[in-house]
């Protein structure tokens, strides 16, 4: 049984001048640089140290776009035994994109080490072809919930012996209903590992699972939404009456030649509308929604990824998992609920280092959402005329 440690950090996060700084081995840093990863965000910076020398449980608070894979995949790589032929570590996501995008991932970061096998299980594909998958030698699982309660089922795989279980986007696990198969993992592994969570918010329901769960020693780290915003974006508004909103964005558009990006709706109903909108006027789009079949999804993504479509239109929870490099713009067609889910979008576009432009359309009762962006993420926006 792992044992827990309550670890003491200073109260302020100094930032890392390098991944070799925070103890991580000069193979994996060399797969980072081919990467274009030099510098450790705040998350980072927070988790890696102290994860790969300690066992110890783990919360952190972080939005999307701000690094959380390498926050755990560092350490879990670091404490892999590629020695031992069986699973170690458990990666859970809440979306098959996601549990891809980390196994790709891990992946890279291990170009120059010893081989570490990871496996990518999910919903979507036949389960006879990942049953044989997991056959072979292999040191990390990463799940969707569902899936992985499938492979229990049928015996197809040994948590048994693994010593880090990780929640990734815990929040988005709870809200699409994985509740009870959480409950379910985190009790057949009880005692026999430490516990890694991480989740942009914190509801109830999560805080439910932490207190049945997680190690009250557990070390906390909460990264403000205000230093989550990548710097490297520019954000914009145009204002306008709803019935130009198309006009606007085909302005846009133009003007970004054969740039690429995703454009935002908050409802389905309204996504589907325009990508018929766009399509109508010659744009090459596809559409991410919450109702689509798996194989649909899977299409638009290939299409998407292999520059066949120059557009995608997506609501919030579709688009949770989608790692497209060199993604020029992001535009929010209709702005989110919540102020988390604007973070979530923009940090589509700007990433490895390079920069990306944000836009909202707003009409001019909307114009105040433009402020409390800016006082709550502590950003400016630019008006566009």
């Amino acid at each position: 049984m792992l044992v827990t440690k309550k670890v003491s950090l200073p109260f302020k996060i100094i930032k890392a001048m390098s991944f070799t700084e925070l103890g991580v081995s000069k193979e994996i840093t060399k797969g980072l640089k081919e990467l274009g990863i030099f510098t450790p965000t705040k998350i980072q910076t927070a988790a890696i140290p102290v994860l790969s020398r300690e066992n110890i449980d783990f919360i952190g608070q972080a939005q999307t776009g701000t690094g959380k894979t390498a926050a755990f995949g560092l350490p879990i790589l670091s404490k892999i035994d590629p020695k031992k032929e069986y699973i170690q570590a458990l990666i859970l996501a809440p979306t098959r994109e996601l549990g891809q995008q980390i196994a790709k991932q891990l992946f890279k970061f291990t170009k120059y080490t010893e081989p570490v096998y990871t496996e990518a299980v999910y919903g979507g594909e036949k389960i006879d072809i990942q049953m044989t998958r997991l056959k072979r030698p292999t040191h990390i699982v990463v799940a969707t919930p569902g899936r992985l309660i499938d492979l229990l089922n049928k015996k197809a795989l040994d948590i048994s012996k693994i010593t880090t279980l990780v929640l990734d986007e815990a929040d988005e696990m709870l809200s699409m209903g994985f509740k009870d198969e959480l409950n379910i993992i985190l009790k057949n592994t009880e005692g026999n590992r430490n516990i890694w969570l991480f989740s942009a918010t914190m509801p109830s329901e999560l805080n439910e699972i932490i207190t049945n769960f997680v190690s009250k020693d557990a070390l906390r780290i909460n990264i403000d939404k205000t230093e989550a915003v990548n710097a490297g974006i520019e954000h914009q508004f145009v204002t306008g009456d709803d019935n130009n909103k198309l006009d606007t964005l085909a302005l846009f558009l133009k003007s970004q030649g054969k740039n690429r990006g995703i454009i935002f709706t908050r409802t389905k109903s309204a996504a589907k509308l325009l990508v018929k909108q766009l399509a109508a006027k010659n744009y090459e789009v596809g559409l991410l929604e919450g109702d689509m079949l798996q194989k649909d999804r899977d299409k638009v993504m290939r299409a998407f990824k292999n520059k066949t479509l120059r557009l995608l239109v997506a609501t919030d929870v579709a688009a949770r998992g989608i790692d497209v490099d060199n993604l020029a713009f992001v535009v929010h067609y209709q702005l989110p609920d919540q102020i988390e889910y604007y973070t979530h979008r923009s940090g589509r576009t700007a990433r490895a280092g390079k920069t990306g432009i944000s836009l909202v359309l707003v009409n001019q009762k909307e114009l105040k959402r433009i402020w409390e962006l800016e006082k709550e993420l502590k950003i400016k926006f630019l008006k566009i005329k």
